[in-house]
C-alpha cells in the first residue's frame, strides 16, 4: 500500500519496468517548472487516493493555483502529468503470482465536459456509466491485460488491486495509476467486473480471502504443509 499510495514511486515503477505512463514532473512550489509538459495537465497530491485534489489546468495561472492548494491544504508534493483526452478503462486483478485479470471496465463519460474522475465526478453525480466488458479489440485487451499484470507486480501488489488507463486517440495505453485498496462494495468497478466474470458478491469476497491465506500461510510454510 505503501508504494502504491506513493504516486511517483508507482510511475518510476512501472516506467522502469517498460509500463507507458503520462509525462510527469513533481512540483514543491508553484514556481518550480514543468520542463517539456505540455498543456493541459493533471495536477494531484503525490499521496492521496479517491481523486482528493485533483485539477485539470489548461495554462499557466491554473497550475500555479493547482500546485499552490496541494501544497498548502494537503501539505505534500504536487504530481503534474500531462492529460491524456481518450477513453478510461480499469483492469480489477485478483490473486498472486500470475493474478487473473477480470473483465476490464470502461467508464464513460457520454457528453459531460471534463471527461476526468474527479472526486466529485465519483461520489457527487453517481459517476460515469460502466461499460463491462470493455468494447475493444483482442489486441489492445492483451495489451492491458499484460500491462496491468506488470504493474501488480512492479508495485508488489497482493491478493486484488486495480490498475486504472487511458487510451489515446491513436490507441497507445497509458497506466495512470494502481489502486492497490479499490472499493469492494455493490456497483463498484471490481464487483461489476467479478460479476461479468460468474461470481456472485459473496464469492468474490470469498475468493480474495481464499487467496489472501495461501499466500500468507505460503509464505510462512514453505513445505506446503500448514498447522
Amino acid at each position: 500500500h505503501g508504494l502504491a499510495l506513493d504516486k511517483v514511486i508507482t510511475k518510476r515503477l512501472i516506467r522502469d519496468c517498460g509500463v507507458p505512463t503520462p509525462n510527469f514532473r513533481v512540483l514543491r512550489r508553484e514556481t518550480d517548472s514543468t520542463g517539456d509538459l505540455r498543456y493541459p495537465m493533471v495536477v494531484k497530491p503525490r499521496h492521496e487516493y479517491n481523486s482528493f485534489g485533483l485539477h485539470l489546468v489548461r495554462e499557466p495561472a491554473q497550475l500555479r493555483q493547482a500546485v499552490e492548494v496541494i501544497v498548502t491544504q494537503y501539505a505534500q508534493d504536487a504530481l503534474v502529468e500531462e492529460y491524456i483526452e481518450g477513453r478510461e478503462i480499469w483492469a480489477p486483478l485478483l490473486g498472486n503470482g500470475v493474478p487473473e485479470v477480470l473483465p476490464l471496465v470502461e467508464q464513460d463519460f457520454g457528453d459531460r465536459g471534463t471527461r476526468l474522475m474527479t472526486w466529485e465526478a465519483k461520489f457527487l453525480s453517481g459517476g460515469p456509466h460502466m461499460i463491462c466488458p470493455a468494447q475493444i479489440g483482442s489486441k489492445l485487451e492483451t495489451m492491458l491485460r499484460d500491462m496491468s499484470v506488470a504493474t501488480f507486480r512492479a508495485c508488489e501488489c497482493r491478493d486484488f488491486a486495480r490498475v486504472d488507463f487511458r487510451i489515446d486517440c491513436s490507441g497507445q495505453p497509458f497506466v495512470l495509476e494502481i489502486n492497490s485498496m479499490p472499493r469492494i462494495e455493490i456497483g463498484s468497478s471490481s464487483v461489476v467486473a467479478a460479476t461479468t466474470a460468474g461470481h456472485s458478491f459473496p464469492s468474490l469476497v470469498n475468493r480474495i480471502l481464499d487467496v489472501a491465506y495461501a499466500r500468507y500461510f505460503s509464505d510462512r510454510h514453505p513445505s506446503g504443509s500448514r498447522s
